[in-house]
């Protein structure tokens, strides 16, 4: 029978749907392939070198912004002495190797601070043209390789005089851990620089040095394959912005050693905007690879194995019930109405219609039954035997649901007991380490943002004149557009008038005479937002500071990083400044074991605080914290404020969570499958068998008027045609009977 719809397709359709899911259930649910290196580790080594892209980045750009804004504001005051400018530069920037001042018409270097910057380099193409004073990286005749930033200082009636200063294209100083190295790589694969290896002179063993030196080999070797995957175009790489950055990222696997196995991630230099261009940074072709060697995990047991296996085994049994079922109840009854209805249809009325014993498809064939009857002329007269065969009123829906519990006996405990995960769940110990380190590296990020708030500050009180407000007005509105880190930018006297202003109005006070003597403070308790606060004293001018609010919303994009999870600032008494998701101003952390972690980081060992990052078991939950205190140089350091993380470890693509995963997503699957394929069923076969049943029993009552449509063109459809081919038997005859019995008493008339 060529039929495209009915029972069959969904009935194939289930069983083909149930072995792929018990194929894909035997492959997926405890395998023992599971890889060597889990996922999260891989990928917590790549936001790791897409941090320290980010912080080498950021530190070139700064860098070449600090000396851009040194010469223009020098430009826009009085001729200096060269020597004055160096000294200057150098004692609010600690930031480069050397500096020089050269003299263009005479080519004289008329000071030099630092380390011997070579001018062989300096030609008319880097002077003229479009890409002029552009930075370039230089190397020395020791090897290094330095970039080289340039400003010109230009004064009335002067020659013009070439400000260079170099820097280092070293590793950020981030924290790399015992076992991390990280690598800034150049196009074409040659490293500039490394950190991580200098333990080289303690090693006292062959066996280290032969270790150390094998390391050494790998990173040489993943620096030039990350070289060449970065040299593709963020649009068409493999994997463009990979996890939220900008620029081309990924990870690698290296060879193994004593057990242990290279993993290494990767990350292009690109600007925080993909849409910004004028990041010298992101222009130079730089790549910061971080590689850790890791002990490689061993392979699941064959007991593993055999759970995806026995599941797939009950998966495959049980759709073979279900299908037997549907096949019983439904399928082999409803064919059978359909060969009735067309035997009857063809006139065919010699043997009685085989009724089925239940449901719908009962009351349908002890309607065909009557209707044989009536067709074939017997004693059953229309309205006789109503209600005969209205039996089994749930019908069909009975085995669609005893289907649907079969199946259902698979799909919940696979999905919520099958390879679920607790409290004890093994955790790698590299991912708290990346924990503790990246959130060290997000700590020194954001003090780095103050001290270079606070270090603008002080280039910016050199062209404040406090005698004239319109020019420090306009000083103000100058900084405050190049400055977006900044809410607002006021002066104030030894009382704390504001003597000038640029952008919004004061959150707080700012007191000279205050017992905090910092020139970085938190204000604003009781307030929406807390008000961060950056100063510096005017020079020759006593009792006036320069006053800058630093936006919130500028510390929280510091803190946001992908992988890294929840990441607050928090004070000195643990109450929270700016985070990385939405906060109350000065709210304690969630968590009391947060707020004894930030305490216990807090606590001097040795030179100071030190970071800590630690596993947090609560109930079933494993969550993954660490705490970096401020420490370092200039004078953010001191202000007292922590950097805590954490996250839940059941985010880590680690095996124990995967199986978890994939337990669930098979459980969902096989209820998808369920609501798919039943519910075919139920709305193509049941509903309109329902609605036969009830036609064909009107007819049989003997509803001659009423007009049987199929809606389907599938055995039900069929059934319905048949019955509409045997009403108009009946009323056909019917009409006959009618014609008969009046012709005699018409001729009795017309003698």
């Amino acid at each position: 029978m060529p039929l495209l719809g009915g029972i069959r397709p969904p009935i194939a359709l289930l069983c083909l749907l149930i072995l792929a899911l018990a194929g894909l259930t035997a492959k997926v649910l405890g395998p023992a392939g599971d890889p060597v290196v889990p996922k999260a580790v891989l990928g917590s080594q790549q936001h790791f070198a897409e941090d320290g892209a980010i912080a080498l980045r950021a530190s070139i750009d700064e860098r070449v912004t600090d000396l851009d804004r040194t010469a223009a504001a020098l430009n826009a005051g009085k001729p200096a002495d060269p020597e004055r400018v160096l000294s200057d530069l150098s004692n609010t920037y600690q930031k480069w190797t050397g500096t020089t001042v050269l003299d263009l018409e005479s080519g004289k270097v008329l000071a030099a601070r630092g380390e011997t910057i070579p001018l062989a380099w300096l030609d008319k193409d880097v002077l003229t043209g479009e890409n002029a004073l552009t930075p370039r990286m230089v190397r020395l005749k020791t090897g290094d390789v330095r970039l080289m930033t340039m400003a010109l200082l230009d004064w009335k009636d002067r020659p013009q005089q070439l400000l260079i200063a170099s820097n280092s294209l070293s590793v950020p100083a981030i924290n790399l851990g015992p076992f991390r190295a990280m690598a800034v790589v150049a196009r074409g694969g040659e490293v500039l620089a490394t950190a991580g290896f200098e333990q080289a002179e303690a090693l006292n063993s062959d066996a280290e040095r032969s270790e150390l030196s094998f390391l050494q080999k790998q990173m040489s070797r993943l620096s030039e394959r990350s070289a060449k995957e970065t040299e593709e175009d963020p649009v068409s790489a493999r994997e463009p912005g990979s996890r939220g950055y900008p620029g081309v990222s990924g990870t690698l696997l290296g060879d193994s050693y004593n057990g242990r196995i290279a993993t290494a991630g990767y990350a292009s230099l690109a600007s925080a905007d993909p849409e910004q261009r004028k990041s010298v940074g992101a222009g130079l072709g730089l790549t910061v690879v971080a590689m850790l060697p890791v002990v490689q995990e061993q392979a699941v047991g064959q007991e593993r194995e055999l759970y995806g296996l026995v599941a797939a085994g009950v998966l495959v049994l049980f759709g073979l019930v279900a299908a037997a079922l549907l096949w019983v109840a439904v399928q082999r009854p409803l064919l059978g109405l359909f060969l009735e209805s067309r035997r009857l249809a063809r006139g065919d009325l010699t043997r009685p219609v085989e009724v089925p014993r239940w449901g719908e498809t009962a009351r349908v064939g002890a309607a065909l039954e009557r209707l044989r009857v009536q067709l074939s002329g017997g004693a059953a007269e229309p309205g006789s035997g109503h209600g005969v065969g209205r039996r089994g009123r749930l019908g069909l829906r009975v085995p669609l649901a005893l289907t649907a519990v079969l199946l259902l006996l698979w799909c919940v405990p696979v999905g919520l007991l099958l390879n679920r995960t607790d409290a004890s769940v093994s955790v790698p110990s590299s991912m708290v380490s990346d924990q503790r380190d990246r959130t060290d590296l997000v700590a020194d990020r954001v003090r780095r943002a103050l001290n270079e708030a606070q270090a603008d500050l002080v280039s910016i009180t050199r062209l404040i004149d406090v005698d004239d407000p319109d020019a420090t007005t306009g000083v103000l509105d100058d900084a405050l557009r190049k400055h977006t880190r900044y809410g607002s930018l006021y002066v104030v006297d030894k009382g704390g008038d504001v003597v000038a202003r640029a952008g919004e109005e004061p959150q707080d006070d700012w007191s000279a005479g205050e017992k905090d003597a910092s020139l970085i403070r938190v204000a604003g308790e009781g307030g929406k937002k807390p008000v961060i606060q950056a100063a510096a004293a005017v020079p020759e001018k006593k009792g006036l500071t320069l006053v800058g609010e630093i936006r919130v919303e500028f510390l929280n994009s510091l803190l946001a990083r992908p992988g890294l999870g929840e990441v607050r600032v928090v004070d000195a008494k643990t109450r929270t400044i700016a985070a990385s998701d939405g906060f109350l101003a000065f709210e304690d952390l969630p968590r009391q074991s947060l707020t004894d972690l930030v305490r216990a980081g807090g606590v001097k060992v040795g030179a100071g605080p030190v970071e800590n990052g630690l596993l947090i078991r609560e109930g079933r939950s494993v969550t993954v914290a660490a705490a970096a205190p401020f420490s370092g140089g200039g004078v953010a350091a001191d202000v007292g404020w922590t950097v805590v993380s954490w996250q839940n470890a059941k985010h880590f693509e680690i095996a124990p969570y995967e199986r978890e995963d994939r337990s669930v997503l098979a459980g969902m699957l096989g209820l998808a499958l369920i609501v798919v394929c039943l519910g075919w069923i139920h709305l193509v076969v049941v509903r309109p068998l329902r609605a036969l049943a009830s036609g064909a029993e009107k007819l049989a009552d003997g509803d001659l008027k009423t007009v049987l449509y199929p809606r389907y063109h599938d055995e039900v459809g069929a059934v319905v045609r048949s019955l509409e081919l045997v009403r108009q038997q009946l009323q056909a005859r019917r009409q006959n009977q009618a014609r008969r019995s009046a012709e005699p008493r018409l001729g009795a008339g017309g003698r």
